[in-house]
């Protein structure tokens, strides 16, 4: 992967550069699923985070949970959970929205003082789009995509998955990236374009 495809994945629609990692331990909850589902999504994605050499936890000191992920068939179950408009400000105003744009996915970060990711709660709408998507291709492209936060435009022309002897894994420029990413001696958030040099050094160390 080269610095200019980096620079993409984290070049938002606006146009401004935005990388950012998780610096605390994940902690997730999943609302939704059955009991086989959670655990196939929870396995996903320890998977992940193992793979960037980052850590879970089982509980955060300050929030219980740092990684909320509903499954929902329809946005406007959304209105009916408690609470979840002073998770995510502008609920009310954002379901037509997804509604009008048919969306199967969305996520909303929250941030660290320094930029890096402190919390994001996850949504993903069961419609007829993903009803046979098998659960373990939907966690691992899930957990893909919260453990770093990615442009509202990466992936949307190409998967962060693919096939390999009739598996289901991450494509190994994307493991790869996520892995650099995760570098110690790389910043937590970055806001610079010239970061994406830096995290293509690390991939082809």
């Amino acid at each position: 992967m080269t610095a200019d495809q980096i620079e993409a994945l984290f070049t938002r629609s606006a146009g401004a550069y935005v990388f950012a990692r998780w610096a605390r331990p994940i902690v997730p909850v999943v609302f939704g699923v059955d009991d086989a589902t959670l655990t196939v999504v929870k396995g996903a994605i320890e998977a992940v985070v193992t793979l960037a050499g980052h850590r879970m936890a089982e509980t955060d000191p300050e929030q219980g949970a740092n990684l909320m992920i509903f499954f929902l068939r329809d946005w406007a179950e959304l209105v009916e959970l408690p609470d979840l408009d002073r998770l995510v400000p502008g609920l009310a105003a954002l379901i037509p929205r997804l509604e009008g744009e048919g969306a199967s996915q969305y996520r909303h970060f929250r941030f660290e003082d320094d930029g890096a990711i402190r919390a994001c709660i996850a949504f993903v709408r069961m419609g007829a789009e993903l009803a046979d998507v098998p659960a373990a291709e939907l966690a691992l492209g899930l957990a893909a995509q919260v453990v770093l936060l990615w442009s509202d435009r990466a992936f949307r022309d190409r998967s962060p998955l693919a096939q390999a002897g009739g598996h289901v894994i991450l494509r190994p420029d994307v493991a790869g990236l996520i892995r650099a990413a995760y570098d110690p001696v790389l910043p937590a958030a970055a806001r610079d374009p010239a970061h994406a040099l830096r995290l293509a050094a690390r991939m082809g160390a």
